[in-house]
């Protein structure tokens, strides 16, 4: 087979970017130099081909728009097919089309863009009329059934085969697909792993004030938000306020198919309905998991009354602080608020453990670096934070912030730890003996001066297990505090059983709720037990009472026994 050269030695003909000697041909023509002249005087020896010099310039016009195409450029593409007639007026756009396809670099596949973008037209067209619009739908479905296609009409088996090999050209595209929870049915992320398309992202936002009086740069929804939850001092308001957040544009996202700044009145009164009872339950609703498990959900169970009016004041404010900025023009969940109940609503008892529970969950604490496969640097960790938590009511951040200089001794001989609270709160807890005790074996057990006159102030009371003087994270407390309730559960299983099945829904802040439960059994005073887990009002401390209940109706049950038939 021939191969046609030019007069610089290039091969021609092939396909790609044309030679530097068609471009010079072409643009004689569109200068107005006849084709035979402009043929002759540039390709020479290409007239060989036996093609004529109209020909060989419209297949040189032709591989431009197919290159132009080829790098997803409809527009520059559309340019070079017109009529040759027409050469002189479009001379100056071809030019600059040409240019700018020289260094149009080679396109990539993102998981957003369209079937049609990047299949054959007859495959595209199947694919779409079974609902999968974009690579992202496809990616899903390929590596998932054996025979993907036999469900989708008319994809026959070589359709099915040249989109195999697409992907495979690109694998990292099915790894990004993966993460795009828009296409999961059944999966869930959290919002750190979102790759979400340009329509639901917020940069096209329905109700985006203009961008010109905006005092945000934030581009989308994602960054507007992080900005707001920037402005927060403490950690675990940030931690709080972004949980509400990111269960919101995940609602938005999955069910509704909008970007938070696209949210109408009527969204923010089906969200409300949403949180009495989130569903579909297995993608909404599971046990507590780090974030970066595969298990892991935005919701552990529908919520309550007053968790649903936390949650939609924290996202109201969101909003008002979005409109104070022009990043959005109006709040839809303004006016939407939870019907109050007349009564104060009843603490969950499931969420916390009886003093029983207690005991046997103590107890296998007792000894678990011989039978459970903890080092004994965690084991007396584990130990330390079980009797201080249990004792002082701590909320977890509070636990990770705590620091010796954070411990003071009044003048009555008492002891006190000093803590930053919800909202920022300063205020301070009373240090029984459990948790002193617990606290002086602790430091002995990690060679620190027992000594308040020697302590290092800046030394943490729960430590990280590479060096003594830094401190825990509350996710790394979460994993710690998890392990070993997994591990009670198991080695509880044949002894009490419903104790065991608490144990794989515990989570940390169970402490704080036992600490309270048990201290009101014990006859400590509500208003003692209020100011030590410093709440606001008395109502909230007074949830805990639940187990005065139980003693009146199994009192009363006693002294009026059903009668007994002869």
């Amino acid at each position: 087979m021939k191969v046609r050269v030019n007069r610089a030695g290039e091969a021609a003909g092939t396909g790609g970017f044309p030679s530097a000697s068609e471009l010079a041909a072409l643009r004689a023509w569109y200068a107005g130099l006849p084709a035979r002249a402009a043929v002759a005087q540039y390709l020479g020896q290409s007239r060989a081909t036996g093609q004529s010099s109209r020909a060989m310039l419209g297949d040189i016009r032709q591989r431009l728009a197919s290159f132009a195409r080829a790098r997803h450029r409809d527009d520059l593409a559309s340019l070079m097919e017109h009529p040759a007639v027409e050469r002189v007026e479009r001379a100056r756009a071809v030019a600059n089309a040409i240019e700018k396809l020289r260094n149009i670099p080679v396109p990539k596949p993102l998981v957003t863009d369209m079937v049609d973008r990047w299949l054959p037209g007859r495959a595209a067209r199947a694919l779409k009329h079974a609902g999968i619009q974009t690579l992202a739908d496809l990616t899903v479905r390929v590596p998932r059934l054996r025979r993907w296609w036999a469900t989708i009409p008319g994809l026959g088996v070589r359709s099915a085969r040249q989109i195999e090999e697409f992907f495979a050209s690109y694998p990292a595209l099915t790894e990004r697909a993966r993460a795009l929870i828009v296409v999961a049915c059944t999966e869930t992320s959290p919002w750190e792993n979102l790759v979400v398309p340009r329509q639901v992202d917020g940069s096209q936002g329905t109700f985006r004030a203009p961008q010109a009086t905006c005092t945000l740069s934030a581009g989308n929804d994602y960054e507007a938000v992080r900005a707001w939850l920037s402005l927060q001092d403490s950690i675990a308001t940030e931690r709080a306020y972004r949980k509400e957040a990111e269960r919101l544009m995940l609602w938005a996202i999955l069910d509704r198919g909008k970007a938070l700044s696209s949210l109408t009145t009527e969204d923010a009164i089906a969200y409300r309905a949403f949180l009495r009872r989130p569903s579909p339950r297995e993608r909404w609703i599971g046990p507590a998991r780090p974030r970066t498990s595969s298990d892991w959900r935005p919701f552990q169970g529908p919520l309550a009354p007053r968790s649903m009016a936390y949650a939609l004041s924290v996202i109201g404010a969101m909003y008002r602080w979005l409109i104070e900025q022009r990043y959005v023009l109006a709040n839809p969940f303004a006016g939407v608020k939870v019907k109050r109940t007349s009564r104060a609503t009843a603490f969950d008892a499931s969420r916390g453990f009886t003093e029983h529970e207690w005991t046997l969950i103590r107890s296998t604490a007792d000894g678990i670096e011989w039978i459970g496969g903890w080092s004994e640097e965690g084991a007396q960790r584990l130990r330390f934070v079980l009797d201080f938590w249990y004792a002082t009511g701590l909320r977890p951040s509070e636990m990770v912030d705590a620091r010796l200089g954070a411990i003071e001794h009044d003048v009555q001989g008492d002891d006190w730890l000093n803590v930053v609270g919800k909202g920022s709160k300063h205020g301070k807890v009373a240090l029984p003996l459990l948790a002193r005790g617990a606290l002086d074996q602790y430091l002995a057990q990690r060679r620190l001066p027992v000594t308040r006159t020697r302590w290092d102030p800046k030394i943490a009371l729960v430590p990280g297990m590479e060096e003594d003087a830094t401190g825990i994270t509350t996710s790394r407390l979460w994993a710690v505090m998890r392990r070993f309730f997994q591990h009670a559960a198991q080695a509880l299983k044949a002894v009490s059983p419903s104790t065991s099945e608490k144990l794989l829904r515990a989570t940390p802040h169970w402490m704080r709720h036992t600490h309270a439960t048990h201290a009101l059994a014990r006859g400590v005073e509500l208003t003692t037990v209020r100011d030590n887990l410093r709440h606001a009002s008395v109502a909230t401390t007074s949830v805990y009472l639940h187990t005065d209940e139980i003693k009146r109706a199994r009192q009363l049950g006693e002294a009026f026994p059903a009668r007994h038939h002869a």
